[in-house]
């Protein structure tokens, strides 16, 4: 721990931190043990940082939340284990709403990515650089955002989905998928990350048998899904899909022909 930073005594710090020159940790904070934290960082109240979680040279963690009704309550953002945040990054606290900002384990947010407040990023998930996300966004498991995209509040991502870089999410990216293009469309399954992740070829079969009837059946989303559950076989994967689409309050992106 270098003596040049300005940690509170209040703090709570693990065994073997690393914290680098002039990064600032205020009183309420708990970092992990195994943590290392770069020069010039801002690890603000409300951290809660997991073990051997590495935080490069200025980022900002758990700064007020960018939203007018914020009222000053008392709010986190959580880091999970082994998870990096690269130079640049910041994450905001959350808000009354949920009363924390999540990012789940084993996560890779690259430089300049913005996590807005009470957004919840699942274990897993990469982040490229650049990319911005308004408040309440959630990302599942898996899921790989491309660089300098920009996520619309209250968006949903699937687990093991692939948004491409330079695109405008505002509607929600079902699991499984390849989302790219504008208006962001769905452009087929993501078969590199599923085959990489230990899907058999008949689980991504299944996957595109439903996303098949979905988007290139003629029915309308509602149709299809009545025809999805008369399956006889709704697989863990097949529920995931239903599951998704019934909480996609901004609704599916489309399929563009």
């Amino acid at each position: 721990m270098t003596t040049n930073s300005l940690i509170s005594s209040k703090a709570v710090i693990g065994s073997n931190a690393i914290i680098g020159a002039g990064t600032l940790i205020e009183d309420d904070v708990i970092i992990g043990d195994n943590v290392k934290i770069g020069n010039n960082a801002v690890i603000a109240n409300g951290s809660r940082i997991g073990n051997g979680v590495k935080i490069s040279h200025g980022a900002v963690i758990s700064t007020e939340p960018q939203d007018l009704k914020f009222g000053g309550e008392i709010t986190t953002v959580e880091i999970g284990e082994n998870t990096t945040i690269r130079e640049f990054a910041t994450i905001n606290r959350g808000t009354n709403h949920s009363k924390k900002t999540v990012v789940g384990k084993n996560c890779y947010i690259m430089s300049y990515v913005h996590i807005a407040h009470d957004c919840v990023i699942g274990d897993n998930v990469i982040i490229a650089n650049a990319t911005n996300m308004g408040g309440h966004v959630e990302i599942d498991n898996y899921a790989n955002i491309g660089g300098l995209v920009a996520i619309h509040q209250f968006v949903k991502v699937g687990k093991y989905s692939f948004v491409g870089a330079g695109v405008k999410a505002v509607k929600d990216v079902p699991p499984y998928i390849l989302a790219g293009g504008y208006p962001l469309s769905y452009e087929g399954l993501n078969k590199v990350g599923l085959k990489r992740k230990g899907f058999t070829q008949e689980q991504i079969d299944e996957i595109k048998n439903v996303y098949d009837l979905i988007y290139n059946s003629g029915l309308n989303v509602s149709q299809a899904v009545d025809e999805i559950k008369l399956k006889d076989n709704l697989t863990p994967e097949i529920q995931e899909i239903l599951k998704f689409i019934s909480k996609a309050d901004r609704g599916i992106i489309p399929y563009r022909r």
